[in-house]
């Protein structure tokens, strides 16, 4: 599913959710196509500015499956930052991030794309406080690990917890706000 109610292009959007999803609802900190999880729907203009242009950075939890095993050395590179590619040719230093080997998790859903039964793979838990386009699937692929599943979990204190994927969670604007730090 794309992370927007409309699209020039025939692929499944918010809107084809069932849930009566007020005017001016817009995904804050959108996720690409071959992205899952927690995704943040609000018609408070305000938010993606105090969320993620803010001077106080926020933190964005993700759940990566990666190709291949992963080194205690891989995890130290990518959580010192990592040269990754930015528009027009140039390199960026990602900041410090958390970078975490974790075992398989067992209570996910199943994938369109599972990955070959004998492929090697590990999964990590990537915590950052900054959002660069792809930055994720760009920094396992600076380290030599394609990006298998991508499943951000969590930003600030609001995570996917049990939701499953199409359901919708509504918070008051209090609750929104308060684990959101903002």
């Amino acid at each position: 599913m794309v992370s927007q109610f409309v699209s020039s292009h025939p692929v499944r959007l918010l809107g084809d959710l069932s849930f009566p999803f007020p005017e001016g609802t817009h995904a804050i900190g959108r996720l690409d196509q071959a992205s899952e999880g927690l995704l943040l729907l609000t018609t408070n203009k305000k938010i993606t500015r105090l969320l993620f242009q803010n001077v106080i950075p926020h933190q964005r939890t993700y759940l990566v499956q990666v190709k291949n095993k992963v080194t205690d050395e891989t995890i130290q590179q990518l959580a010192n930052g990592i040269l990754i590619s930015a528009p027009n040719g140039l390199q960026y230093k990602t900041l410090p991030c958390q970078v975490s080997l974790v075992n398989p998790p067992s209570n996910l859903w199943k994938t369109d794309n599972p990955p070959h039964k004998n492929a090697a793979s590990d999964w990590l838990t990537i915590t950052l406080t900054e959002g660069k386009y792809h930055q994720v699937r760009k920094m396992v692929a600076a380290v030599h690990h394609k990006c298998i599943r991508l499943i951000r979990t969590s930003i600030e204190q609001l995570t996917l917890g049990n939701l499953a994927p199409g359901e919708v969670l509504e918070l008051s604007e209090a609750d929104f706000f308060s684990k959101l730090n903002l």
